[in-house]
């Protein structure tokens, strides 16, 4: 097995493109093991809607990044208390799914480290009932990646946080994340570290388990191509928000000029049909209103930028344009 040196880099976009560089082009004679560390992110599963997973006014406040990954499961927080592993290994009917035969090694020296980990339900790690660790899978068809997280010291505030859904009349069939009760494995260690001294832990450990380890730094052409992957894919839009499964929302909200209800069907990421129904008053016909957003992506700053120049209160009355448009893309008014 070659461990992939991964040269300290922290942006989640390049680290997954990394990863699927790695499985789509190293050689199929090899193994490869890739360790890293993210920035603050929410790392969104495959087959998900990213926006029934985040608080989207609380990730763009705190500059959070968010990134859809090749996997199914569900969402996750990132931070630099988490450390990411990942083994690269040809395509096993036998190994796809079988979570507990790819963790076994860390699991072990988990263990080896005080902590009382242990597979628990179909891929999740736990200690004493609390999730330390999730995992998921992908398949190429000739290769497989089996990759998770070890949540070393992660800001367990910012997951609830980040991860908490504001926008909560939202149907889809994306699959939802269920939120498990978790924990960091520092509250299990005897010996406090940090997470580079944990990383070459768990590292050192892993290399315990086979003689024949070696270590790899990827070449400038390699850097290239990644990179090239990152820009075509997971910068954009488009695969991170845009590749969710299609969805209704309703949003509804009592302003003193009328009651606004709003439907809205999205597919890949663009709204397909706009719909306000109410007991407003206005002098302009709503239809006129509703087509401007038909074939627009549903993002908050195209839809500002589609009301531009646009007179909300001829067609809703004395309600201010702000306030519609937090009702079209927003967080849910508390209660």
């Amino acid at each position: 097995m070659i461990f992939i040196e991964n040269e300290g880099i922290i942006n989640p976009h390049l680290n997954l493109a990394l990863e699927e560089y790695i499985v789509r082009n190293f050689s199929f004679d090899n193994d490869y093991l890739l360790f890293y560390i993210n920035e603050p992110s929410i790392i969104i599963g495959r087959n998900q809607n990213t926006l029934e997973e985040i608080n989207h006014e609380y990730v763009e406040e705190n500059y959070i990044k968010v990134v859809r990954r090749v996997s199914g499961g569900g969402a996750v927080y990132h931070d630099f208390g988490n450390l990411n592993f990942s083994f690269i290994t040809d395509h096993d009917i036998k190994s796809l799914n079988n979570f507990k035969k790819v963790t076994a090694p860390v699991v072990k020296v988990l263990n080896s480290m005080g902590v009382p980990a242990e597979m628990k339900g179909r891929n999740d790690v736990v200690a004493n009932d609390k999730k330390i660790s999730g995992n998921a899978q992908f398949s190429t068809g000739k290769r497989m990646v089996s990759h998770g997280t070890l949540l070393l010291d992660s800001d367990l505030s910012e997951v609830a946080n980040a991860l908490q859904v504001k926008m909560s009349k939202i149907e889809s069939k994306g699959h939802k994340s269920v939120r498990s009760r978790v924990a960091n494995i520092s509250e299990f260690m005897e010996e406090k570290m940090d997470i580079e001294t944990f990383r070459s832990k768990i590292l050192e450990g892993l290399y315990e388990e086979r003689d024949d380890f070696e270590t790899y730094r990827l070449t400038d052409e390699e850097w290239e191509g990644v990179h090239k992957l990152k820009e075509e894919k997971y910068d954009t839009w488009e695969w991170n928000y845009g590749s969710s499964p299609k969805f209704n929302i309703q949003r509804e909200r009592r302003f003193p000029a009328g009651t606004l209800d709003l439907r809205i069907f999205v597919e890949k990421g663009h709204i397909q049909n706009f719909k306000v129904f109410g007991d407003f008053f206005g002098r302009e016909p709503v239809e006129k209103l509703e087509e401007l957003f038909i074939g627009a992506r549903y993002e908050k700053t195209d839809i500002e930028k589609i009301l531009e120049n646009v007179d909300i209160e001829a067609y809703f009355g004395a309600i201010p344009k702000e306030d519609f448009i937090n009702l079209v893309y927003g967080a849910d008014e508390e209660d």
